[in-house]
């Protein structure tokens, strides 16, 4: 036992030995450069700001990007409008009215952007059935509800952008544009729920069903 103890003293006193001889102590000067064990965790391939490089594969060569348009700085002035925020400027009141014009292409981009945002929790009717209902999910709006048809148009669109209640917001993935897209067709989807023949243009009743 006590050739054992000699021994494994004597190696572990030569493997400190060599420790020091190779990296030498903590905070002590050496002109030598230091060990890198895994050199690329120092010396990276990276981009410098505002420079050219072959590293991004773009046909510019610029390591600095265009920003995506829409894009909005952190800091920057965003305009307080209406149009962006679904409230009067310099108020909490949401606009009563979608502020931008509504035709039938805005309101056609509205319900692509509803079915792919919307519709998997409020349904294709806009009933609250969307296939999440089929998982235990019965807390979601029916959007014909009295108090949403009577809901300013700026406070949906403030839905959209922040979330409500369980609901989680969009503004990070859906433009403000869009935002007011989906507005007009859940608009759209409110009218043809409680709409009455008398509503439709006389030169459209002839395609209804």
């Amino acid at each position: 036992m006590r050739k054992f103890l000699v021994w494994f003293f004597s190696i572990w006193v030569l493997t400190v030995i060599a420790v020091i001889a190779v990296a030498g102590f903590r905070g002590s000067i050496s002109r030598r450069p230091p060990i890198e064990i895994f050199p690329d965790m120092d010396r990276q391939p990276k981009l410098r700001p505002q420079t050219t490089t072959k590293f991004t594969g773009f046909a510019d060569g610029l390591s600095s990007r265009v920003a995506v348009a829409g894009t909005v700085a952190r800091g920057s002035n965003y305009a307080d409008t209406p149009e962006n925020t679904g409230k009067m400027a310099g108020t909490t009141n949401f606009v009563e009215a979608i502020p931008v014009a509504v035709d039938a292409r805005m309101v056609k981009r509205g319900q692509e952007r509803y079915n792919i945002y919307c519709q998997p929790c409020h349904g294709l009717q806009g009933d609250g059935k969307g296939i999440t209902s089929r998982f235990g999910m019965g807390n979601v709006a029916n959007l014909y509800q009295d108090r949403l048809i009577r809901t300013p148009d700026g406070d949906l669109f403030t839905t959209i952008t922040a979330g409500k209640s369980t609901m989680k917001g969009y503004g990070a993935q859906i433009p403000v544009s869009d935002r007011w897209a989906i507005v007009a067709y859940v608009r759209a989807l409110q009218v043809s729920h409680y709409g009455a023949k008398a509503d439709v243009p006389a030169d459209q009743l002839s395609k209804i069903k």
